[in-house]
């Protein structure tokens, strides 16, 4: 007989929950595959019109690199009262229960952008909210939070607007998921 696995040791404080945007990693692979392919034909085409040189390889990689930088998307966290937007070199964090200013600028750029009482400063693509909900409702709820202590004061039409169209798109998703629509 063996003897019983110890108790798992107590977690130090309330344990929250951390929300991430879940299509991160798929556009993250089409970034890479697209990158890749990129690289792969080009070194191939290359090859078959003449000798590749190791300047010439060098340039394909730069350009394979490139492409991959501007594709990758940045990846969006949200845990209570705080976002978290991790680009490939820079992390923005955000007091999402300070906040001061959010603006959602209705031109292309569909790009939410919230500003916190410490000067911070971050972006989230409207897209990851819509396929998101859940970061959506923090993002809401750390707002709210705002508006009564005081802090928001620039964006509250912004921010009633983006809610309706979040709430709007999720419920005709879910329509539609369940046949109804």
């Amino acid at each position: 007989m063996q003897p019983p696995l110890p108790a798992p040791r107590p977690v130090p404080g309330p344990v929250e929950e951390v929300l991430h945007d879940t299509g991160w990693a798929g556009e993250a692979r089409s970034a890479l595959a697209c990158a890749g392919s990129l690289l792969g034909v080009s070194l191939g085409v290359d090859a078959c019109a003449h000798e590749p040189t190791p300047l010439g390889t060098a340039g394909w990689i730069a350009l394979a690199a490139v492409l991959l930088v501007v594709l990758l998307p940045a990846r969006v966290g949200v845990a209570p009262g705080l976002l978290v937007v991790q680009g490939l070199w820079l992390t923005r964090t955000v007091r999402i229960d300070r906040l001061v200013s959010v603006s959602w600028p209705q031109g292309t750029s569909r790009r939410l952008i919230l500003r916190d009482d410490e000067g911070s400063r971050a972006e989230v693509d409207l897209r990851v909210l819509l396929a998101n909900p859940g970061l959506w409702l923090r993002i809401e709820t750390g707002a709210r939070a705002s508006r009564r202590r005081g802090t928001l004061t620039h964006g509250t039409t912004d921010l009633a607007d983006l809610s309706l169209r979040v709430h709007a798109e999720t419920t005709r998703r879910i329509l539609k998921a369940s046949g109804l629509q």
